[in-house]
Formats: structure tokens, sequence, C-alpha cells
């Protein structure tokens, strides 16, 4: 009996033994067939897109946050997204990537808003218009204050999926030729200047002009413009307009928060995956915050070296001249309200934000930072 117990132990181990070494067998063919499924589809899943942009080859803030922005998105993606980015005029123009980004001949366009108010009056209002929002403000109205659903449907049909990916902050008001002390001075003057603030401009009898950031200098230089506004210190000192210009005057009413943008072409953006479409829009999110931080960390000490080193004169635009701006900007805006159906929500749904945001940073932001300079004298 002793003698059958061990043999059957035996078998019982023996069986035991061929189970598991035939299930590891199993298991090791399991795991090599389900490597070489997943090797390609892994590699499937990669893919690459074009990046076009309105700004000149590595200008500070601007084409380099844009740069900036394509290659998060590679890093945060594993790799699975590589963007080849384009500068303005490596690939197409700087106004034509709208609609190259449309058509899907590119997947994704940087730039202003306000370059293609030649199709809708209300893309102004989704970059920066006279007397509009500050960087803070902006952001509260898209995310919070239904600015992002009006500006998806207005872009919506183009093809195009838009995100906030950057901001200048408060502008300066621009380069002139020559001193401009009341609203009269305005008057027949050439001026670069894009957008809705172009609009106001010319309701002062400014000749308003609108070119690449990359043709400004040679029109100032040779006299073709007599003014230009651009962004601020850091980014103008780049493109040496002191060279052709030397009073400089601030606060910009056009562009008092200047917001940048992607625009995704809507087709290639649906065709990823909802965890890389998240990571797009979280590396636009990230270089939105970035990128005015950098601004603001490069402005002062750009200001000083055009004052101190290139004889720049900074000058303070009048109350009369702002006053005549505020009058101006507040026709333009009617204008555009009645422009279409589409005007009449974007414009309202802004004013009604503007309103409720100023007021509350009236007692916040602006009332603290008052009394902070005014007791460190700042």
């Amino acid at each position: 009996m002793l003698d059958d117990n061990k043999n059957l132990k035996k078998t019982k181990n023996s069986s035991r033994r061929k189970f598991i070494k035939g299930a590891a067998v199993a298991t090791t063919g399991l795991a090599v067939a389900a490597t070489t499924l997943s090797a390609p589809a892994i590699a499937q899943s990669k893919t690459e897109a074009v990046m076009v942009s309105t700004w000149p080859k590595n200008l500070p803030g601007l084409d380099t946050g844009a740069r900036r922005f394509a290659q998060r998105v590679e890093a945060i993606t594993d790799g699975r997204i590589k963007i080849n980015y384009y500068s303005a005029g490596e690939r197409v123009g700087a106004f034509d990537v709208f609609d190259v980004v449309g058509k899907g001949d590119a997947q994704i366009y940087h730039g202003a808003e306000y370059y293609w108010t030649g199709k809708e009056k209300a893309f102004g209002y989704f970059c920066s218009v006279p007397m509009g929002l500050t960087y803070t403000e902006f952001n509260s109205w898209i995310r919070f204050a239904g600015g992002q659903q009006l500006w998806d449907e207005l872009s919506g049909k183009f093809n195009i999926k838009p995100f906030m990916c950057g901001n200048t902050g408060v502008q300066m008001q621009g380069w002139f030729r020559k001193e401009i002390n009341s609203p009269e001075d305005l008057k027949g003057l050439k001026m670069r200047i894009p957008g809705v603030g172009g609009q106001m401009m010319s309701k002062l009898g400014v000749s308003v002009v609108n070119v690449p950031g990359g043709q400004i200098y040679e029109q100032l230089m040779s006299g073709t413009i007599d003014a230009t506004e651009w962004v601020g210190p850091w980014n103008d000192e780049a493109l040496k307009f002191y060279e052709a210009a030397k009073f400089y005057y601030y606060p910009g009413v056009h562009e008092p928060g200047s917001m940048l943008s992607i625009g995704v072409n809507k087709s290639w953006l649906s065709s990823l995956s909802k965890t890389d479409q998240l990571l797009i829009e979280t590396a636009a999110t990230a270089e939105n915050e970035i990128m005015m931080s950098e601004f603001n960390a490069k402005n002062g000490e750009a200001l000083k070296r055009l004052v101190n080193n290139h004889g720049v004169q900074l000058r303070r635009v009048s109350d009369r001249i702002y006053d005549a701006f505020g009058k101006a900007a507040k026709e333009v805006d009617s204008e555009n309200e009645a422009s279409s159906d589409m005007g009449k929500r974007v414009v309202q749904s802004f004013h009604k934000a503007r309103a409720e945001l100023g007021a509350w940073n009236k007692i916040a932001d602006q009332a603290y930072v008052a009394q902070r300079n005014r007791v460190l004298g700042i």
C-alpha cells in the first residue's frame, strides 16, 4: 500500500511538472505573440504633423515659444506625435497659415487671431482689441465665461479647433518717427497696425498698413510707414526698430493682453486618441502661461537697454489721445457687433466679461498694485 502511494505521488508530481512546463511554454508563446503583434501597432500609432507660424524665425518669445510648444508635444507624447515646425516664410507666408491648416495641408498653426478679421470680424476678439481684456481677464473669459465655446463655433466653420497658446501681456503703443501729442497728430500717419486696433486707428485718420513682422523694419527704415506697433521691449529690441524710430509710446490701448493661439485641423485632431488630443491641449495650456511669464521677465531689462544704450525716448500716451482712442474703439465695437450674428454674440459676450472682470480687478489686482507701488516707491 505504501509503495502504491509512492507511485501515485510520483505520477501526480510528474503530471504537475508537465502541466507547469506546458503552461510556461504557452505563456511564453503568448508573450512572444503579443510582443510581435504590439510592436507594429505602436509603430503605426506614431504620427508626424506640420506646424506653420506667423512669426519671423527665432523671434524671441513668439517664434521660440511656438517652437517650444511643438517640442513639448513630442516630449509628453513619448514621441508618438512629432511636429515639424516652420517659421513664417519657411513653408508658407505668415498670413497664409490659417487657410493652409483649414485645408489640411498643414495640421497646426501658431499666430494671432486678429490676422483673420477679413474672414470674420469676430476673430479679433480672440486675440486683442482696443480697450480689451488683460491676460488674466482673457483666461477667465475663455475658460469660464463662454469664450471658448464661441471661439470653437467660429473657427469650426473653417475646420479648425483653437486653443490658447501664449500671451504677451500689455503691449506698447508703438514706435513713431515723430512725437504724438494730440489726436490731430495722428491724422495722415501711415502706421502698421492690424486687427481691430487698425480699425480704431482708421477712425482717427491714420492710414493703416498690415504687413508681417519680418517686413516692418525695412518699411519703417525706408519711410514707407511712419509708425508701427509690434509687441514690447524684448521683441522690439530684437527687430531693431530703434534704428528707424526713436519715440516709443505706452501703454498700448490696442493690445492690453494679446492672446496668441494654435489652430489645429479638426479632421487631423479627431484622428488622434483622446489621450493625445488632451496632451496637445495640455502643451498649449503650459505654453500660454510660460510665454506670459517670459515676456514679463524680459521686458523690463530690454526697456532699460533701449533707453540707456540706444537713445530711445519713452513717452506716455496723453489722456486726450486715450479719450479719442476710447471713442473710436466704441464705434468699431458697434460696427463689429452689427457685422453678423456671430459678431453680435462674440462682442456682447466679450463686453459682459470685460465689465464683470474689470469691476473685480479694480478692487483686487489694480488696487493692491497701486498701493504696493505707492508704499514702496516703485
